[in-house]
């Protein structure tokens, strides 16, 4: 794929995941899902932001710079933290529409970050380092994503870890 394919086709892919944030931020009735929501999609939205800038460069010069991409979102640390915090305070509530937005979210962004590891793997320079910073990103939402589904839905797992197996009981 040539680079002005991939930026091009990453725009679409940041569009798709920050319009899903942004309209569940405004369906979710928990505040702290709406916070969740709302982060992810600002950040989604910085990315946007940043492969225009991107496109318009590499329109105008044919070439593109890497400049540092930074993200909204916290680190995995801060966001295991958080959510243990978070556990202790939360309500029993059903959350079914947190968890049918979560479900449809981490599909999305582990589509979006199979697209940018396949990227990383066809370009070079510049660009390769642009998409392996988008894939980092992408590959920490995922990971805050999965964390809230499996506290939502009770899973057992919380950030890849085993929290109880139901033989112990």
């Amino acid at each position: 794929m040539n680079l002005e394919t991939a930026i091009k086709t990453a725009i679409e892919y940041e569009t798709r995941i920050r319009d899903l944030y942004l309209d569940a931020s405004g369906d979710i009735a928990d505040p702290v899902g709406q916070a969740l929501f709302r982060a992810l999609g600002e950040d989604e939205q910085y990315h946007l932001s940043y492969l225009q800038d991107r496109l318009k460069q590499w329109e105008r010069s044919g070439e593109i710079t890497f400049e540092a991409l930074k993200t909204t979102v916290p680190s995995r640390e801060a966001v295991a933290r958080g959510v243990k915090a978070l556990r202790r305070r939360m309500a029993e509530d059903d959350r079914g529409d947190e968890k049918q937005m979560l479900s449809k979210a981490l599909e999305v962004e582990v589509e979006t970050s199979d697209f940018y590891r396949r990227l990383v793997g066809e370009l070079s320079g510049e660009a390769q380092r642009m998409f392996a910073r988008f894939l980092e990103i992408e590959d920490s939402h995922i990971a805050i994503v999965q964390a809230q589904l499996d506290y939502l839905i009770q899973s057992g797992y919380w950030f890849d870890f085993k929290e109880f197996d139901m033989e112990d009981f």
